[in-house]
């Protein structure tokens, strides 16, 4: 049995185990606010590789950016990622003894409540790495600017109820420089 909803998550059986599948695009644009302006933002191909390619580096999948609702993570050997000049995908076996919250993530996903992904992030340092991201005016409107992304460090994703790709279902929420900013009614540790 197989449940997608927006094309990016989904919830299936394997061999008596249940997966939950998901994936988040590169090179596609999401509006975001940042400080009262409007702007646009997207991650390169490959942006989160760095964090990927280190197979010691701990990434979580979590409900909603909260740590303390652990869905699944690579070190526990739970959570796979895979990055290709798309997207990231990834598989996250879930618990046989689940505890409430992912029971809770499981139905709001296959009842269609929770169809987003949002990566929980930080952007390096100019001095460390200069081109980490780069701001472009958007082609045709000045008054609006695209953070492109071309390098973060990926610390976990989440799943989220309302995504700001609505063709893509991903929601990007993040600011790269205080690992405490609130961003609209989330906080966000980076």
């Amino acid at each position: 049995m197989q449940i997608a909803y927006e094309g990016a998550l989904e919830i299936r059986q394997l061999d008596g185990r249940r997966i939950l599948s998901g994936r988040f695009p590169y090179n596609a644009l999401a509006t975001v606010s940042d400080r009262g302006r409007r702007r646009k933002e997207t991650f390169a191909s490959g942006a989160f590789d760095f964090a990927i390619d280190d197979p010691e580096r701990r990434i979580d999948l979590l409900v909603g950016h909260d740590f303390g609702k652990p869905l699944a993570s690579r070190q526990s050997g739970t959570l796979t990622l895979e990055s290709s000049a798309e997207g990231v995908s990834f598989e996250a076996r879930l618990p046989d003894d689940p505890p409430s919250w992912v029971v809770d993530a499981e139905r709001a996903v296959d009842a269609g409540l929770m169809t987003g992904i949002s990566p929980g992030f930080r952007v390096p340092p100019r001095n460390v790495v200069p081109d980490a991201e780069t701001i472009l005016p958007e082609p045709g409107n000045p008054l609006v600017d695209i953070r492109q992304i071309n390098h973060a460090v990926l610390r976990e994703f989440s799943i989220v109820t309302a995504p700001a790709y609505l063709d893509a279902a991903v929601e990007l929420r993040a600011d790269d420089f205080d690992p405490g900013v609130i961003l609209g009614a989330e906080t966000l540790w980076l």
